[in-house]
């Protein structure tokens, strides 16, 4: 009999802060403001580093290396594809060029630029994408990009990386400053909480285990981590699962030696990411599975569905990215694992689909309440302006 001790719990080692499941004093800071400060700190190490944005400045974060260097700053305006043919250029000149956009235009809008101009030749280039996600919120479906990973991804020579938190996008974007080579990386409008610290293993290219536990593995990138970790919280309180959780903010190139492991060592995966499950981490994740630990695995993720408006943490919900739903998609996958069977559609979609109703509701009654009896409204009639 192995006499081997079975770690399971928060992994002292990935330095984590000490209130991490304090939610109400956990520090609230968007993954945005981690990019503009990253900027700052390589702009201050490397004199040709510059940076370009498409009239989001404020938006994007770049505004802060604007301030500290403004003869490395260049206002590109709305040319998303003038903006990474120009970056591809500069960086052929000996600069190193950090592109900045909302990540719906860039990847979004410029792709062929940055596949052919940028990937194509190798350049020195760094993407950055903001705004990504679905806690965009009221913006809706036109800027909830959700393909960037996917989009980015597919493309040769490109690195693709989906930092936590505050903290560790300012870590990548430092990071990314002396990688040489085609760098994307997304982040974040919301608020989202800091849980790692200046203390917490990053390397690029690698995966790291937040929490350990061999009844299953949680694979999640972005801010969705700390959902993860509430997930795994929540099964080892309520039903004494142990899950591990991974925080893969290297999606390619992909650390499958810590991925194929934990797939050995707990049998059963659960991906987790707020972008189309279809080709994205989880597809990514089943890919190199399928073809070295074949286990059963389930996603968390946009579901082939487009984003909608509403507050970013209903929208959220909406589309069961949240702790009850990994949860849900935990159970799932543990069921599977034992052989047992299962229902077609996975509880935690179908509970998903029950808060989108539940959300779309909301907003129409919230929209009649200030529409007049015209249109269908509570409100007069005479409240209606005249013109």
């Amino acid at each position: 009999m192995s006499t081997k001790k079975i770690q399971k719990g928060i992994n002292p080692q990935a330095y984590l802060v000490r209130n991490l499941f304090d939610t109400k004093s956990l520090k609230q800071i968007p993954t945005r403001n981690g990019y503009g400060e990253g900027l700052v700190e390589a702009g201050k190490k490397d004199k040709n580093i510059v940076v370009l944005c498409c009239d989001l400045t404020e938006s994007t974060r770049s505004e802060m290396f604007k301030k500290a260097f403004p003869n490395r700053f260049i206002q590109m305006g709305i040319a998303e594809q003038a903006l990474a043919s120009i970056g591809a250029g500069m960086s052929m000149a000996g600069k190193v060029p950090f592109i900045s956009s909302y990540a719906a235009f860039s990847p979004g809008r410029n792709w062929e630029q940055i596949k052919t101009t940028i990937a194509l030749q190798n350049s020195n280039v760094k993407i950055a994408g903001a705004h990504a996600g679905l806690s965009v919120g009221p913006d809706g479906a036109t800027h909830q990009m959700l393909e960037d990973i996917a989009i980015a991804s597919v493309i040769p020579n490109m690195r693709v990386e989906v930092p936590c938190d505050a903290i560790e996008t300012r870590k990548t974007t430092v990071a990314g400053a002396k990688f040489v080579g085609p760098f994307y990386f997304r982040f974040a409008r919301a608020n989202s909480p800091v849980f790692t610290t200046e203390k917490t293993p990053f390397k690029l290219g690698t995966a790291e285990i937040f929490r350990f536990g061999n009844d299953l593995t949680i694979i999640a990138a972005g801010p969705l981590v700390y959902e993860a970790l509430l997930a795994a919280e929540m099964l080892s309180k309520d039903h004494g699962i142990e899950a591990r959780v991974i925080n893969c903010h290297s999606v390619k190139p992909l650390d499958e030696k810590t991925i194929v492991t934990a797939a050995k060592e707990t049998g059963a995966i659960v991906t987790v990411e707020e972008g189309q499950v279809h080709g994205g981490l989880a597809g990514i994740i089943c890919e190199t599975l399928a073809l070295t630990t074949p286990v059963p695995v389930e996603r968390v993720g946009a579901q082939d569905r487009f984003g909608e408006s509403g507050e970013p943490r209903q929208v959220q919900e909406a589309f069961g990215i949240t702790a009850p739903f990994i949860a849900l998609a935990c159970d799932r996958v543990l069921q599977r694992k034992m052989g047992k069977a299962v229902s077609k559609i996975p509880a935690h979609i179908t509970a998903a689909d029950e808060q989108r109703l539940l959300m779309r509701e909301a907003i129409m009654k919230e929209s009649l309440s200030r529409a007049p009896v015209k249109w269908g409204g509570k409100k007069p009639n005479t409240s209606m302006r005249k013109k």
